[in-house]
């Protein structure tokens, strides 16, 4: 029997459970199974999932709820910047356009008191007739833009009235030369001056009617 049994070992073959190739090949048949295999709720029609796939699915959730909620973070604090930016942005912004209209309106008086001088001037070489209480100055804006005859032409001082920025008409305060330097009434001698009718305050602290 003793011989028996040792032939019948010596035909068995020899098999390693710590072998590699053997745990992994047990391992693929224990997880083909485990995919083929009917779940519990059979009746909804969802298999079971595979082991590997409920080891997983725990670490990687918690990896992506963990970036998106650094996502959510970062995406708070941008807005943030952006809004503190916006509402610095926005009296720079205001500043910007009124310094622009100071320019533009310190260019407009200059037009116009420029135009006013050349038709004095024109008066004064007695280019044209003008009436002798006007002192060679013109007697409206107007005449300025709609010219005078000089030796049969027709000279123009002012291609049109420029809009008072402050205002956004072209109606523009005058002063005659008979009228105080300070005064806000037309005399309607003449039109020695023009200012703007803005009571508004520049940003140097003068007034706007003072320029």
């Amino acid at each position: 029997m003793i011989a028996l049994n040792n032939s019948t070992q010596a035909r068995v073959p020899q098999v390693s459970l710590l072998r590699p190739g053997f745990i992994r090949a047990k391992l693929e048949t224990f997880c083909l199974r485990a995919r083929l295999q009917p779940s519990h709720n059979s009746s909804k029609g969802k298999g079971a999932l595979a082991p590997e796939v409920l080891f997983s699915a725990g670490p990687r959730s918690h990896i992506t709820n963990r970036e998106a909620g650094l996502t959510l973070v970062e995406l708070i604090i941008t807005v943030a910047i952006l809004s503190i930016l916006a509402t610095a942005a926005v009296p720079i912004a205001r500043f910007q356009a009124r310094r622009e209209k100071e320019r533009e309106l310190r260019r407009d008086l200059w037009e116009l008191r420029a135009a006013i001088d050349r038709y004095k001037d024109a008066a004064d070489k007695g280019a044209f007739q003008v009436k002798a209480d006007s002192l060679g100055y013109p007697p409206d804006l107007q005449t300025l833009v709609d010219g005078v005859d000089v030796q049969g032409k027709k000279v123009r001082f002012l291609r049109r009235i420029p809009v008072d920025p402050m205002t956004g008409t072209n109606e523009w305060g005058l002063r005659s030369n008979q009228d105080d330097p300070d005064s806000d009434s037309f005399g309607g001698q003449n039109v020695f001056d023009v200012h703007s009718k803005s009571q508004g305050t520049a940003l140097d602290g003068t007034k706007y009617s003072t320029w």
